[in-house]
């Protein structure tokens, strides 16, 4: 796998807490350059990124992130004002305390309301998987099936852990097939991007794609 396959799969990320609207330009040239398959960035870039960028880059924001533990109303709210602002996808955490709780009627619900919310857009759900047990992995696996996400993605990269290549195995066996696997968190060379990949994810989350393949690409 090329270096250019590699990034087609790539959102390149930029979610640090101070990240300053330079960071975000650069991100999004560097995006255009290296040809990712969006940006990844918090919700209050997104209209300025539209603004500044047109259509040369694809924007995907995140919302109830990184805990997951905002009501549903609020989620639902995130996701219309980041599509009003521009967004293409939306990266939403699933509320990990109704997981932890068990309550999965509570988490279909939610899940249910923000897919409306999202409309044709693409959605990724974040399970975090370091917080969870192989049955409650198992379990959002179903229900993200079933209220129609795009994407299950593993992890936000502010959790214990990030992905692990057990955790697509994991979900190979039990998502349906319209849904596609997105791994991020701790993806930070050119040879894990294509293990996961080579696993079955369809998306890399990566703040390092500038950094591994900028040299590559020049040449």
């Amino acid at each position: 796998m090329n270096s250019s396959e590699i990034l087609s799969h790539v959102d390149h990320t930029q979610l640090k807490a101070y990240a300053t609207w330079d960071d975000i330009i650069k991100l999004c040239e560097e995006a255009i350059r290296l040809k990712t398959a969006s940006v990844c960035v918090p919700p209050c870039y997104v209209g300025k990124i539209r603004e500044a960028f047109t259509d040369q880059v694809r924007i995907c924001t995140v919302v109830g992130f990184p805990l997951g533990y905002s009501v549903t109303e609020a989620k639902v709210a995130e996701v219309k004002q980041a599509l009003l602002d521009g967004a293409d996808e939306i990266d939403v955490v699933v509320n990990i305390c109704d997981v932890k709780n068990h309550d999965f009627g509570a988490v279909k619900e939610e899940l249910t309301k923000i897919r409306k919310a999202c409309g044709t857009h693409i959605l990724k759900v974040i399970i975090e998987t370091c917080y969870l047990t192989e049955e409650e992995k198992i379990q959002l696996c179903g229900i993200i099936t079933q209220t129609g996400a795009d994407y299950i993605k593993t992890s936000t990269g502010f959790g214990t852990a990030g992905a692990k290549l057990s955790d697509i195995e994991l979900f190979k066996e039990h998502i349906g097939s319209q849904v596609k696997i997105k791994a991020a968190g701790g993806i930070r060379s050119a040879e894990s991007m294509e293990a996961f990949l080579n696993a079955g994810c369809d998306r890399i989350g990566s703040s390092s794609a500038a950094a591994v393949f900028e040299g590559d690409i020049r040449e």
